[in-house]
């Protein structure tokens, strides 16, 4: 039977496309070092529980890293927490906690639920506050350039000084620019320029540094990480698409002040969700957690640059199969599936037409197979005897675990379910309906 099994040596290997908001086009995809790519993703600020738009960026960014992993290439995958900054001091003062504190609990449970989306970790997840050293070490470095000023314990980027502003945005002027995010400063020579390094006011965190105490600005932080673990030049620098302008504008302008040879080699924007007609938002109000819709969210049937819409249930899930023997037409079912995977996903990664187009051939094929339902049962049998559980102490955790969720006690949902997996027993909830089914799965590691 070898010679039936299809294998990725068996096709030719297709150009991969992605779109590139530098260019507004889709481009072949070519790495600075062959065989390896380097990409940097802005991660969450971490002062609250993290909401269905921060699960579907990271989810469509876990697309990507997957399928450049499965394309053969060596994936060194960068994605930050913000964990300095004022919604954190914020919500530190009102919950009277330590700054650090706060964001190292929502960032955690940020990771635990990245993993219930079974997303794959990053190869490095570094943190704003250990990274002081570092920005330090850029804001002098562009200092020294002579793109940036010190007045009174604060440090501003010259914008005059980068001929190149706003070849990302197309947004340039001082009214957009101005205020985008914080109120405009008097210190600041002009309107458009913007704080790397902030005095510390009464009763906030700070640092020591050449210009006194105090802690970075909002952009100077991912400039320092990228460059620190994947150096001024690397393949691919991702976000959400509102942090096209001002973020990641500034982020090009101060990583050229400080390394004039640095370069991204693609600009990646992940499409915003949204409720109440607007993008969904902790600081507008108009959010819901990922913990609230971890069990039914379709964060990948959307296009990744698309916005997510406010109802989206009708997507189909891929239930349990069997394995058989690899007959001629399965072959050719198989090799048409990889194909079409393949061109779709080399394509921009469209998973939409992949999860709603593709897969659906393949699955009439499988339910045509499945003649003999005694496989699926044995396997379940199997499954239940590793577990060491009969089928009603399942069935019992599910209803457990169902009226845990009527009560919005999602940690204790959360905690059956994986405890289910532990396992070997992977729960499914049925689109539009009231009803979970289980079934085999390899057992998850605690």
């Amino acid at each position: 039977m070898e010679e039936a099994v299809l294998t990725k040596q068996q096709h030719s290997r297709k150009d991969l496309y992605i779109y590139n908001t530098m260019s507004g086009e889709k481009e072949v995809f070519k790495t600075i070092t062959p065989g390896e790519v380097k990409m940097y993703f802005c991660g969450i600020t971490p002062y609250d529980y993290s909401h269905v738009g921060h699960g579907r960026s990271i989810v469509s960014f876990d697309v990507l890293y997957r399928y450049l992993k499965y394309l053969g290439y060596n994936v060194i995958y960068v994605r930050n927490f913000t964990d300095v900054d004022d919604k954190i001091i914020n919500k530190a003062n009102e919950l009277n906690e330590d700054i650090l504190t706060v964001s190292r609990r929502f960032s955690d449970l940020f990771i635990d639920e990245m993993t219930d989306l079974q997303c794959l970790p990053p190869t490095r997840e570094p943190r704003v506050s250990e990274h002081m050293h570092h920005i330090i070490k850029l804001i002098n470095e562009i200092i020294h350039n002579g793109c940036a000023y010190a007045v009174d314990g604060n440090v501003y980027f010259s914008v005059a000084k980068c001929e190149n502003y706003g070849c990302l945005s197309r947004q340039i002027t001082e009214e957009t620019i101005a205020g985008k995010r914080v109120k405009v400063d008097p210190n600041k020579q002009v309107p458009s320029d913007f704080a790397l390094w902030k005095a510390a006011k009464p009763g906030e965190p700070y640092w020591d540094s050449p210009w006194g105490r105090g802690r970075p600005g909002w952009h100077i932080e991912c400039s320092a990480m990228s460059s620190e673990y994947l150096s001024f030049k690397f393949d691919i620098h991702g976000g959400g698409m509102d942090l096209k302008f001002p973020h990641h504008e500034n982020e090009i302008a101060q990583s050229w002040a400080a390394c004039p040879e640095s370069k991204v080699g693609y600009w990646v924007h992940v499409g915003s969700a949204l409720k109440d007609g607007k993008k969904m938002s902790k600081s507008d109000g108009n959010y819901i957690t990922i913990a609230e819709t971890l069990e039914d969210c379709e964060v990948a049937v959307s296009h990744y640059r698309q916005g997510i819409p406010e109802e989206q249930n009708d997507s189909p899930k891929v239930k349990a199969g069997a394995t058989g023997q690899v007959t001629a037409e399965s072959q050719q079912c198989i090799k048409s599936l990889w194909n079409d995977f393949e061109t779709k996903m080399s394509d921009d990664l469209q998973t939409t037409i992949i999860l709603t187009g593709v897969i659906l051939e393949p699955l009439k094929f499988i339910n045509k197979s499945l003649k003999n339902l005694k496989v699926i049962k044995e396997l379940k049998e199997k499954a239940l005897e590793r577990a060491d559980l009969k089928e009603e102490h399942v069935l019992e955790m599910i209803r457990e675990r169902g009226q845990a969720r009527k009560g919005k006690d999602f940690t204790r949902a959360d905690e059956i379910r994986r405890n289910l997996e532990a396992k070997g027993i992977t729960l499914e909830d049925a689109i539009g309906q009231d009803t979970t089914y289980w079934r085999p799965c390899v057992p998850l590691r605690s």
